[in-house]
C-alpha cells in the first residue's frame, strides 16, 4: 500500500513540476502567440513524463531518467517544429544544426523580430528546448521542492525578459504559478506532517504576496499606461550587410529620362496613391540618409499608439521583376506580408530584404491608412514626440531662414503652418520637365533651387520642403517612391519610371506621418477624389484661407488648465484592481486551507502501528479546534473528549473509543494489533459524522479555519512515550 502511495506521489510532483516548467513557457505568448506554443511545449512535457513513468515501471532506468529525458523531449521537438528536416521522422544533420541554432540563434533573431513573431522554427525554437532543460532538472530535483522550483522561476524570469507581463494577465499568470507551486511543496517526496504543518504560514504569505506584487503592476499600468515596458527587445535590430546601393532619391532625375520603363505592377482592392520604397531622415547639410532600425517582419504589427483616428485597412499582390537593390514597394502602416519574409523599420514602413534579391519577388501587403477629412487635419498639431524628422539638416544659410519666414510668417508649428509651407512652394516654384534636369540635393543645390532657379524635381521640393519646415520646429523627412496609377484592363497597375516621385511627409498629432505634395504633381489614384492620406492632406491645403487671413489654431487645454477650470483632478479608484485583488485572495484563502487540511489528513492516515492510533487522535483534535472547542497541548483524550460534549453524546462516545485505543497501543507492551489503526480512524470519522450536524456556517468557518493547521505539539498521553517525542503530532 505504501509502495503505491509513493509511485502516486511520485506523478505527481513530476506532474506539478512540468507545469511549474510549463507555465512561463506559455508566457511567451505576447511574442509569439499562445497557439504556436502550445504543441511544441506540450509535446516536450509528454517526453519528459514518458521518462519519469519509465523509471517508475523499470527502476533501472531511474539513473538514466534525465538523459532519456533529453533524447525524448528532443525528439518531441524534432517531430513538431523541424519535421521538415527530418527523413521519415529519423533526425538528419539538419536537424541537429537547427536545434543548434535553436540553442544559440533562436532568441536572438526573436528579438530582432516585432512582435508577434512568425512562429517559425528558426524563431521559437528556443522556447520549447528551455522548458526541456527546466522540466529535466526540475524532475531531478524533486528531493528538495524549493529548488525543484529553481528552474522554471528562472525562465519565468527570462520570458519577462522579454516582454513583462502587467495588469489582469500578470495576475493570473502569478496565481497560475503560485498554486502549482504550493501543489508541488503539498506533495513532496521529503516533506513530512510536521514540515508540511510549518511551511502553511510561510505559503499562506507568499502566494498572497506575489498576488499583490503583481496587482501593484496592474495600479502602476493604470496610473501610467504611456510608459513601455522594459524588454530586452529594447535597442535590437537587425546588423545590415555592409553593401553599397544608389540612394534611389539620387535617381529620380535618370528615372525621368526613362520614363516608359516599367519597374513593378500590383493588384490592389483599392486606389493607392503612393507607394514607398525607402526614407530619409538624416542630414548633414551635402547628404541625405535612412534611418537603419530594421527588425524582421512579424507575423502581424499591432495599430501604432500615435494614430488615435479611425483606420481603414488595404491590401495589394506586388509583383517586382527587376528588383534596382534590397527595397521593396511599401506602404506608411504595413501589419502584414506574405510570399517573402522582410526586414522593415516600423518607424517609416520601409520594406528591405536582407540583400539585394537575386530575382523577381512577388508578395501580398496589407497596411492600415488613418481616415480623417481636409479641415479636420488644419485643426491638428504637429507631434512634438515624433522619433525622427527633427534631426539637424547642418548650417543652414540666412537667406533659407529668411524664405522660411516669408512663407509662413511668425505662426507656431502646426499642421496648418505645415500645409502652407507646401502652398508657398507650389506656387513660387515650378517642377521641372525636359532632359536637362537638376540633380543633388544638398545645402548648396537646395540654395540655388530656392534663391535662384526656382525650378527643381521632386527630389529638390522635397528636400527644400524638410530644410524649411525644421528651421521652423515642424518635424518632417523625405520619402521616395512612386505614384499609384490606375489599374488596367486586366485589373493590373504597372507603375513606370516617370511615375517615380519624392514627397515630404510631417508627423502630425493623432494622425502620424502625412505625405504632402509641394509640387502638385499627383496624378491618376492620387487625385483628390481618392480618399486616401494624401488627397486629405491635398483637401487641406486648399481649404486654408489666404496668407494674411490664416490664424494658429486653437490649442488643446493643459492639464494644468484643465484642472485649473475643473477644480482639483479627483483620482478614482481602480476598482477593478481591487476587485481583482480580494478575489484573488478569497480564492487562496478557499483552495489552499481546505487543500492543505486534506493532505495533512492523508499523511496521518497512511501511518502504521501505534504512531497511526496517535495520527487519529490528533486529526480528530484539530478537527474540534476548527469548530472552536478551547483546545491545548496537555489535553489529554478523555478530557477532550469532556470539553467536546456540547456537540452530542455520539461525538463524546468517539473520543472515549478513541482514548481506550490510545491508551491501549501505548500501555499494551507490545505492537499495535492490525485492527487498531482502522478502529481508531473508525472513530475520527463518527467524529466527523458529529460535526457535519451543525450549520453550513459553522462547517464553513472550520475548513477556512487557519489556526488549526498551526502545530500545537504532541498530546499528552498517560505515560511517557509520547512525551518522550517517538510519536508524531
Amino acid at each position: 500500500m505504501e509502495r503505491g502511495d509513493g509511485a502516486v506521489k511520485e506523478r505527481l510532483s513530476a506532474l506539478f513540476v512540468l507545469l511549474a516548467a510549463a507555465v512561463p513557457g506559455l508566457l511567451f505568448a505576447p511574442v509569439f502567440g499562445l497557439w504556436p506554443l502550445v504543441l511544441p511545449i506540450g509535446a516536450v512535457l509528454v517526453g519528459v513524463y514518458v521518462a519519469v513513468e519509465l523509471g517508475l515501471r523499470v527502476p533501472a532506468l531511474v539513473s538514466w531518467r534525465p538523459l532519456v529525458g533529453l533524447v525524448l523531449g528532443l525528439l518531441a521537438v524534432t517531430w513538431t517544429e523541424l519535421g521538415a528536416t527530418t527523413a521519415a521522422g529519423i533526425p538528419t544533420g539538419s536537424t541537429f544544426r537547427a536545434l543548434a541554432d535553436g540553442v544559440t540563434r533562436s532568441w536572438q533573431l526573436t528579438l530582432q523580430s516585432t512582435w508577434p513573431a512568425r512562429p517559425d522554427a528558426q524563431l521559437i525554437l528556443f522556447i520549447p528546448l528551455a522548458v526541456l532543460v527546466a522540466a529535466v532538472l526540475g524532475v531531478e530535483l524533486r528531493r528538495w521542492a524549493l529548488a525543484a522550483l529553481a528552474p522554471s522561476v528562472v525562465l519565468l524570469g527570462l520570458s519577462q525578459a522579454y516582454l513583462a507581463m502587467s495588469g489582469r494577465d500578470a495576475v493570473l499568470a502569478a496565481l497560475g504559478f503560485a498554486l502549482v507551486a504550493g501543489g508541488l511543496l503539498a506533495v513532496s517526496r521529503e516533506a513530512r506532517e510536521h514540515q508540511a504543518t510549518r511551511r502553511v504560514g510561510a505559503l499562506t504569505l507568499i502566494a498572497p504576496t506575489v498576488v499583490l506584487a503583481v496587482a501593484g503592476a496592474l495600479v502602476v499600468t493604470w496610473a501610467d499606461p504611456v510608459t513601455p515596458a522594459i524588454s530586452l527587445r529594447q535597442n535590437q535590430s537587425v546588423p545590415l550587410p555592409q553593401a553599397r546601393y544608389t540612394n534611389p532619391l539620387d535617381e529620380i532625375a535618370e528615372r525621368k529620362l526613362k520614363p516608359a520603363a516599367p519597374v513593378f505592377t500590383y493588384r490592389s482592392d483599392a486606389p493607392v496613391e503612393l507607394w514607398r520604397i525607402t526614407v530619409l531622415d538624416r542630414f548633414d547639410g551635402a547628404t541625405w540618409l535612412p534611418s537603419q532600425n530594421y527588425r524582421w517582419m512579424g507575423a502581424t504589427i499591432a495599430p501604432t499608439g500615435a494614430v488615435t483616428v479611425p483606420v481603414k485597412e488595404f491590401s495589394a499582390t506586388v509583383q517586382y521583376p527587376h528588383p534596382d537593390g534590397p527595397w521593396l514597394p511599401s506602404q506608411l502602416l504595413p501589419y502584414a506580408v506574405s510570399g517573402v519574409a522582410p526586414l522593415i523599420d516600423e518607424e517609416t514602413g520601409v520594406l528591405q530584404l536582407n540583400g539585394k534579391p537575386a530575382g523577381p519577388v512577388d508578395y501580398k501587403l496589407s497596411w492600415r491608412e488613418p481616415v480623417i477629412s481636409g479641415p479636420e487635419l488644419n485643426k491638428r498639431g504637429i507631434d512634438a514626440h515624433a522619433e525622427s524628422g527633427l534631426g539637424g539638416v547642418g548650417a543652414i544659410p540666412p537667406t533659407l531662414s529668411d524664405i522660411a519666414e516669408k512663407a509662413v510668417g511668425n505662426r507656431r508649428a502646426s499642421f496648418q503652418t505645415a500645409s502652407e509651407l507646401s502652398r508657398f512652394l507650389s506656387k513660387n516654384y515650378r517642377l521641372a520637365t525636359g532632359k536637362n534636369l537638376p540633380t543633388g540635393a544638398g545645402l548648396p543645390q537646395l540654395q540655388a533651387f530656392l534663391e535662384q532657379s526656382h525650378i527643381g524635381t521632386s527630389q529638390q521640393f522635397a528636400a527644400a520642403y524638410v530644410v524649411l519646415a525644421r528651421s521652423l520646429g515642424i518635424p518632417a523627412r523625405i520619402a521616395v517612391g512612386y505614384h499609384g496609377v490606375p489599374p488596367g484592363p486586366d485589373g493590373i497597375s504597372v507603375v513606370h519610371n516617370d511615375d517615380v516621385f519624392a514627397w515630404p511627409e510631417v508627423a502630425v498629432e493623432g494622425v502620424g506621418w502625412v505625405p504632402l505634395d509641394p509640387t502638385e504633381s499627383a496624378k491618376g489614384a492620387t487625385s483628390k477624389s481618392s480618399g486616401g492620406l494624401a488627397a486629405a492632406a491635398a483637401a487641406a491645403r486648399d481649404s486654408l484661407p489666404p496668407p494674411d487671413q490664416l490664424e494658429d489654431p486653437e490649442l488643446p487645454p493643459t492639464p494644468q488648465a484643465s484642472a485649473a477650470q475643473g477644480g482639483r483632478r479627483s483620482i478614482e479608484v481602480p476598482w477593478v484592481v481591487v476587485a481583482v485583488v480580494l478575489v484573488a485572495l478569497i480564492l487562496l484563502v478557499l483552495f489552499s486551507v481546505p487543500l492543505l487540511k486534506v493532505v495533512r489528513g492523508r499523511r496521518r492516515r497512511r501511518l502504521t502501528g501505534a504512531r497511526g492510533v496517535v495520527a487519529a487522535w490528533t486529526e480528530a483534535r484539530d478537527l474540534l479546534r476548527a469548530h472552536g472547542v478551547p483546545v491545548t497541548s496537555g489535553m489529554t483524550v478523555r478530557e477532550l473528549a469532556e470539553a467536546a460534549r456540547p456537540f452530542g453524546d455520539s461525538l463524546h462516545a468517539a473520543l472515549l473509543r478513541l482514548a481506550e485505543l490510545v491508551d491501549a497501543v501505548l500501555w499494551s507492551g507490545g505492537a499495535a494489533p492490525p485492527e487498531a489503526v482502522p478502529a481508531a480512524w473508525a472513530s475520527v470519522k463518527q467524529v466527523r459524522k458529529g460535526l457535519a450536524g451543525r450549520g453550513a456556517r459553522h462547517r464553513v468557518r472550520a475548513a477556512l479555519h487557519l489556526d488549526s493547521l498551526r502545530p500545537l505539539g504532541l498530546p499528552t498521553i498517560v505515560g511517557s512515550r509520547a512525551s518522550a517525542g517517538r510519536l508524531p503530532a
